[in-house]
C-alpha cells in the first residue's frame, strides 16, 4: 500500500503511473500478439474479424468496468481518510458484483453474436471468424473480471506494481499458447481466443494465491465476502456515470465500425491494426490519468485538497511530453509498425494514413484524459460522462459518417481529433470551476464551508 498524501507529487505520481503503465502495455501484448499472428499466419479476414470484435466486447463490459473505476475511487478515499473497515468492505463488495455481472455478459455475449454483428452489417467474409472468436472470447469473462477487479483494488490501495508481475508472467504464457494453439495445433482464431482466457486465467487465481498469503487487506474468502447494500449504492453513484461514459465509448466505436464496414474488408482490417497501434500510444494519458485519479482521492479524503493542482501540472507535462514523443514516432516509423501486423500493401497504406492524421494530435487526447482525471479522483464523475459524449458521441460519430461521405475514409479518421478537441476544452472549462472539490465520498466538517465559497 501506498500513501500519496505526502511527498512530492511528480515524484508520487511517476511512480505510481510506471507499473501501471507497464502493466497496461503488457496487457495490450495479449491484443497486440494477438493480432500480430492472426495477420501473419491466418489473414487479413481474421485481422478483420478481431477488429470487428473489440467495440462489441467493450460494450458488454464498459458498465462494470465503470462500476470497478468507482470502487477504485472510494477505496482510494478511505484509505486516505484510514478508514480501514470501509476500505474492506468495498472489496468484497466489488467481487460479488464482479462475478454475477461476469456471468450475465458471457451468456449475453455468447447467445447474440451472431445478430450483434450483422446489426453493424459486418462483411460476409469476416462474419464467421468473428462470431467465433466472440463467443470463445466472452466464456472467459469471469477472469478478466476478477483479474482487473483485483487490480482496481490494489491501485485504489496505492500499490500499481503487484499487478504488473502478474501481467508479465500472463504475458509471456499467452504468446507462448498463441503460437501453439494456432501455428502448431492450426486451432485458427479460436486458438488465439483461448490462449487469451487460458492466460488471464492464471493471471487471476495466482495473483489471488498470492494476495490471500502475503496481502493484510485484499484476501479473497468466498465464504466471508459480505455484500454492502451502502457500498453499492455509493460505487454505483460514482461509478455509473463512468460506466456509461464507457457504454458510449464503445457504441460510438460500433457506430464507427459500422461507417468502416461501408467501405470493405482492407479497410476494416487497417482499422484493426491501426486500434491497436491507438491502444499503446493511448496508454501513458489513460494511465497517468489513473494514477492522478488515485493521488486526487487520497489526498481530497485526507484534506489535502491544495496538493491537487501541482499534481494535475506535473502530469500534464508529464503526458505532454510522451504524447508529442509518441506522436513523432508514430508518423516517422507508421509502415514499420503496420509491417509487423501484416505484409498487405492496401491495408498498410490505409493505416499510414490514418497515423498521419490522427498521430498528430495525441497530446490534445492526453491533456483531456488528465483533466478528466482530476475529476474522477474526486468522486466527479458526471463531467467526463459529458466529456464522451461530446467527443465521440456528438461530433465523432457524426462528423465521421457526414465526412466519409465527402471524401471517403480519410473522413472518419478526422472526425477523431476533431472530437478529442471538443472534449478537451469542456473539460478544461469544468475544471476551472471548482466545482469538483465538493463530490468527495469522504465527509468532512469544513465541507458546508467549501461550498458555499464554490458557489
Amino acid at each position: 500500500m501506498k500513501d500519496l498524501t505526502t511527498g512530492k507529487e511528480s515524484k508520487l505520481i511517476l511512480q505510481f503511473a510506471t507499473p501501471m503503465l507497464l502493466g497496461n502495455v503488457f496487457q495490450q501484448m495479449y491484443n497486440i500478439v494477438d493480432s500480430i499472428i492472426i495477420g501473419n499466419f491466418i489473414g487479413k479476414e481474421a485481422l478483420a474479424a478481431v477488429g470487428a470484435s473489440f467495440p462489441i466486447i467493450f460494450a458488454l463490459i464498459s458498465m462494470v468496468i465503470g462500476f470497478a473505476m468507482g470502487a477504485t475511487i472510494m477505496i482510494a478515499q478511505f484509505f486516505g481518510a484510514r478508514k480501514m473497515d470501509r476500505v474492506r468492505h468495498t472489496i468484497d463488495t466489488l467481487y460479488i458484483v464482479m462475478f454475477f455481472a461476469s456471468l450475465f455478459f458471457s451468456v449475453i455475449g455468447i447467445v447474440f453474436a451472431d445478430d450483434i454483428f450483422r446489426l453493424i452489417q459486418l462483411p460476409e467474409d469476416v462474419m464467421p471468424e468473428a462470431i467465433i472468436y466472440m463467443r470463445v472470447y466472452i466464456s472467459g469473462l469471469v477472469f478478466f473480471f476478477g483479474f482487473n477487479g483485483t487490480a482496481a483494488i490494489l491501485r485504489g490501495l496505492g500499490d500499481s506494481k503487484t499487478p504488473l508481475y502478474f501481467l508479465i508472467i500472463s504475458t509471456i504464457a499467452n504468446i507462448i499458447l498463441d503460437l501453439l494453439f494456432v501455428v502448431v495445433f492450426k486451432w485458427g482464431i479460436a486458438g488465439v481466443a483461448f490462449a487469451t482466457i487460458i492466460a488471464q486465467g492464471g493471471a487471476f487465481l495466482t495473483a489471488i494465491w498470492y494476495l490471500n498469503k502475503t496481502h493484510e487487506v485484499v484476501r479473497l474468502s468466498i465464504r466471508k465476502l459480505k455484500f454492502d447494500r451502502e457500498i453499492f449504492k455509493q460505487s454505483l453513484r460514482i461509478g455509473l456515470p463512468t460506466g456509461f461514459q464507457q457504454t458510449f465509448v464503445s457504441l460510438g466505436l460500433i457506430a464507427v465500425v459500422w461507417i468502416v464496414n461501408l467501405f470493405g474488408t482492407d479497410v476494416i482490417a487497417a482499422f484493426s491494426v491501426v486500434m491497436r497501434i491507438d491502444s499503446i500510444a493511448s496508454m501513458p494519458a489513460m494511465n497517468f490519468a489513473a494514477a492522478l485519479s488515485t493521488f486526487v482521492g487520497q489526498n481530497i479524503g485526507a484534506k489535502k485538497t491544495e496538493r491537487v493542482r501541482s499534481g494535475l501540472i506535473a502530469t500534464f507535462k508529464m503526458t505532454s511530453i510522451i504524447a508529442v514523443s509518441t506522436s513523432i514516432i508514430a508518423i516517422l516509423f507508421s509502415r514499420t509498425l503496420l509491417g509487423v501486423f501484416t505484409d498487405d500493401q492496401a491495408v498498410i497504406d490505409i493505416g499510414q494514413q490514418y497515423l498521419y492524421i490522427v498521430s498528430s494530435f495525441y497530446i490534445i487526447f492526453s491533456t483531456m484524459f488528465v483533466f478528466n482525471g482530476v475529476m474522477r479522483g474526486a468522486g466527479d464523475t458526471l463531467i467526463p460522462m459529458f466529456t464522451t459524449l461530446i467527443a465521440l458521441l456528438f461530433v465523432r460519430v457524426p462528423l465521421s459518417y457526414f465526412l466519409s461521405q465527402k471524401i471517403g475514409e480519410t473522413g472518419i479518421w478526422w472526425a477523431i481529433p476533431i472530437g478529442w478537441l471538443l472534449g478537451m476544452i469542456f473539460a478544461w472549462i469544468y475544471y476551472l470551476t471548482g466545482r469538483w472539490k465538493t463530490k468527495s465520498v469522504v465527509k468532512h466538517e469544513d465541507e458546508p464551508l467549501l461550498k458555499k465559497i464554490i458557489k
